[in-house]
C-alpha cells in the first residue's frame, strides 16, 4: 500500500522502459547527442590523473560511452546497466537491465560511476544520487551529464502556445529538467564531497520541428510523465506548434535551432584523504595586514 503522504511520481517507469525498448533497434540513426556528450565526458576523465579499475555506466543506452572511452580515462573494467533490456543487449559487454533508481549493486564496489543523459528520468533524483554514492568506494568519482532546465525551451514554448490557442489548455509534453542552480545542492544532499556543477549548451539545427521530434522518439526521449496525455495530439496542435516554432526561430539558413543545456555533476565519495576547507577563524594572517603590506611594497617600488 502506498503512503498517501508521499508525492505522486513525475515519471512512469514502464513508459521510460517502453520508449527505450522501442528506440533500441534504430538507435544508431539518432544517437548523435549521446555520442557527443560521451565524447565530452571522456575528455573530462582525461583531465583526472588517476585510474578506475572498476566503473559503472548507469543508463548506458546503446553503449556509446563504452565505445568512445575505449582505453581512455584510466578505466579498467566497465559495467553497464539500462532500464530497458533491449538497450542493455545492444550495449553489449558487461551489461544488464536495472532500474535507474534501484541499483542492484553492493556498497562500496565501484571506483567510478558515470551517467550520460539518463538520470533525468528518475522520480527521486536525490535518492538515486545517494544510491550512487553508496556503491562508490571511498574517494570514488561520480560524473554525470543531465539535460538542464534550458533544454528544448523552443519546443516547449511552441507546443504550449499552440495547445492553449487551439484547445484552450495545455498539457505537459516536455519532461522537466534539473536546474543548474539546484544541482550542486543535490550532490551535497546526497553526501558527496567536493561537489561541482556546471553547464554547457549544445545547439542543433533542424529542417523543421518534425525532424526534431523524430530524433527525440528515435532516442527514446519522448514524454513519459504520469500526467502526460495518453492520446494522440491533435493534428491542428502539432501543425500550429510547427508554425510558431518556425516563425519565432527560423534562421537565415531556413533551419530552426533546438537547444540542449547539458548540466554536469561531479562529486567524490567522502574519504579522509580528501582536502577540506579551513574552519572559520583558523586563518593565521589578517586580510587587512596582507593588503597593507602589498601597498607598502608597491610604494617602495615607485608604483602608484
Amino acid at each position: 500500500m502506498s503512503d498517501p503522504a508521499s508525492p505522486l511520481p513525475i515519471f512512469e517507469p514502464r513508459l521510460v522502459r517502453a520508449h527505450r525498448a522501442r528506440a533500441a533497434p534504430g538507435l544508431a540513426e539518432h544517437d548523435f547527442l549521446f555520442r557527443e556528450v560521451a565524447e565530452r565526458m571522456a575528455d573530462r576523465l582525461l583531465d583526472i590523473t588517476r585510474s578506475f579499475p572498476l566503473a559503472l555506466d548507469i543508463g548506458c543506452h546503446g553503449g556509446e560511452f563504452a565505445r568512445i572511452v575505449g582505453g581512455r580515462g584510466g578505466i579498467g573494467t566497465l559495467v553497464q546497466c539500462d532500464p530497458a533490456p533491449a538497450m542493455a543487449q545492444r550495449a553489449g559487454g558487461l551489461a544488464l537491465a536495472a532500474d535507474l533508481d534501484a541499483l542492484p549493486f553492493r556498497e562500496g564496489v565501484f571506483d567510478l560511476v558515470v551517467s550520460v543523459l539518463s538520470l533525468h528520468w528518475v522520480n527521486d533524483l536525490p535518492g538515486a544520487l545517494a544510491q550512487i554514492r553508496r556503491v562508490l568506494k571511498p574517494d570514488g568519482l561520480f560524473l554525470a551529464a543531465l539535460p538542464g532546465g534550458g533544454t528544448l525551451g523552443e519546443l516547449r514554448a511552441a507546443l504550449t502556445e499552440a495547445e492553449l490557442e487551439v484547445a484552450g489548455g495545455a498539457s505537459p509534453r516536455v519532461a522537466p529538467f534539473v536546474d543548474l542552480r539546484d544541482a550542486g545542492a543535490l550532490l551535497q544532499r546526497a553526501g558527496f564531497a567536493l561537489p561541482v556543477a556546471d553547464a554547457d549548451p549544445i545547439a542543433v539545427r533542424y529542417e523543421n520541428m518534425f525532424r526534431l521530434m523524430a530524433d527525440l522518439r528515435g532516442m527514446g526521449e519522448t514524454a513519459a510523465m504520469t500526467d502526460a496525455p495518453r492520446h494522440f495530439t491533435r493534428r491542428a496542435i502539432i501543425m500550429r506548434a510547427a508554425e510558431i516554432y518556425r516563425q519565432r526561430h527560423e534562421g537565415a539558413d531556413g533551419r530552426i535551432p533546438a537547444t540542449f543545456q547539458i548540466v554536469w555533476l561531479t562529486g567524490w565519495a567522502p574519504d579522509a584523504s580528501q582536502q577540506r576547507p579551513l574552519q572559520p577563524g583558523s586563518a593565521t594572517a589578517r586580510l587587512v595586514d596582507a593588503l597593507k603590506a602589498e601597498k607598502e611594497a608597491g610604494e617602495g617600488n615607485g608604483q602608484v
